[in-house]
Formats: structure tokens, sequence, C-alpha cells
């Protein structure tokens, strides 16, 4: 019977999870105390604080959303890949898990229509 080997998808999804998931938190909580601090009024008021706050909020959901994505497509991938030395039961992990993006011009494309500007 032919040995099994280490799957390297497995470990190349489990090392990236360990890489991103610490500068995900790292940015999440890089924005918070300036946030807190603006929306609550603490940093500068009137009508352009306004505005500003605003757009700082709504930033403030896409990086954290983009985070959580990130992490969970990831998450995802690592749950379906089958870890070093199991056979794959047959089905292959590209079928089972694509992800969101694949490509540069797709991700152009899914900010390009949320009002994102380069």
């Amino acid at each position: 019977m032919a040995e099994l080997v280490p799957n390297p998808l497995h470990a190349a999804l489990g090392e990236a999870l360990r890489t991103v998931e610490p500068l995900v938190q790292e940015i999440e909580s890089g924005i918070e105390p300036p946030y807190r601090d603006f929306h609550e009024g603490r940093v500068w008021t009137g009508p352009a604080a306004k505005k500003f706050d605003a757009q700082l909020v709504q930033h403030r959901t896409r990086v954290r959303g983009a985070g959580e994505k990130i992490i969970s497509d990831l998450q995802r991938a690592l749950a379906v890949t089958p870890p070093p030395g199991e056979r794959g039961g047959g089905q292959s992990n590209q079928a089972a898990v694509r992800p969101s993006l694949t490509r540069p011009s797709e991700l152009r494309e899914r900010f390009r229509g949320r009002g994102a500007t380069r």
C-alpha cells in the first residue's frame, strides 16, 4: 500500500489562517479607539465632522466585514481540505470550495459595485 503524503494545501491554508487572524485583529483594534473617540465627539465637532464621521463609520464597517470574510473563507476552505495523511474521499477540493474571489478582476468588480474608487 502506498504511503500517504502530507497535504500541502491543508498546511498552506492553516499557515495563512494563523498569519491573517492576528493581522485582522490588529487592524480592527487599530481602528476602534479613533472611531470611538471621533464618534463620541471628543475629537472634532461641526458639520464637516459629522460628514467625516459618517464616512468613518462606513469604512470601519467595510474593514471589519472584509476581515471577517477573509477569515471565514480560510476557515471554510481548511474545514473541507483533508488534513495531512488523509484521503480526500474521492471528491475534488476545488469542487467543494470556491474562494469568494479568485481573480483581481473579480475583486475590482466587487468593490466597483460598492462605490469604491481607486
